[in-house]
């Protein structure tokens, strides 16, 4: 008899009670997925992360009080491998730049479709970032004022040519972990999803060459 997976478990983190409801409503929608906790401002949703640890979180990122980018840094300096989606309302490249850096894996506006939600959701609880094509189109307008540093375009222009993080840190030099997290810097300095995603990007505003 094959067992049901576990639910995925989500906390939501936003000042607006219509908004929280209206996700909890949404979630209690789907099979694979449970809202374990809700908060109403920032400082709360760093006390409720330590309490239920959730696998996802959705953060809000203008809350009263603490914001929602100091939240996730908080959150994050708790356990760096904490997977959160932030949520605004605002169309901001600024906005967008900080929550990456903050360390966010995917950045979704409020007028988003139902699916985006559900969608961005399981790809980040699968490890994997997720941009959806409004945001990563307002990326693309910074992404060359994003300046990158002589070493990540080495290892950005090796990964382009095909090599592996193994032979990357070889060729270089350099641990494999140390790849690994240029690779991770370069994700969100670009705005990608992944590693092919990063190299088209970057091949695409001239940051490398064929």
């Amino acid at each position: 008899m094959s067992l049901n997976p576990a639910p995925i478990r989500i906390l939501i983190a936003d000042d607006h009670a219509l908004f929280r409801n209206g996700i909890a409503a949404l979630l209690a929608q789907q099979a694979n997925m449970k809202l374990v906790a809700e908060a109403s401002d920032g400082r709360s949703a760093i006390q409720l992360y330590r309490e239920y640890q959730p696998n996802i979180t959705l953060m809000d990122l203008q809350m009263n009080g603490m914001d929602g980018i100091a939240s996730i840094e908080a959150i994050r300096d708790f356990d760096p491998g904490a997977r959160i989606i932030a949520l605004t309302t605002y169309r901001s490249e600024v906005l967008v730049q900080r929550a990456i850096r903050a360390g966010v894996c995917s950045y979704l506006l409020k007028s988003m479709l139902i699916s985006d939600l559900i969608t961005t959701i399981d790809c980040v609880h699968r490890g994997q970032r997720y941009m959806p094509s409004e945001v990563a189109q307002m990326l693309s307008f910074s992404i060359a004022n994003e300046q990158l540093t002589r070493r990540e375009i080495d290892v950005l222009s090796l990964a382009a040519k095909g090599n592996s993080n193994k032979m990357i840190a070889k060729q270089l030099g350099i641990g494999e972990d140390t790849v690994k997290s240029y690779m991770s810097t370069l994700f969100g300095k670009l705005g990608a999803n992944d590693r092919t995603h990063a190299v088209a990007l970057a091949l695409r505003d001239g940051l490398i060459s064929n």
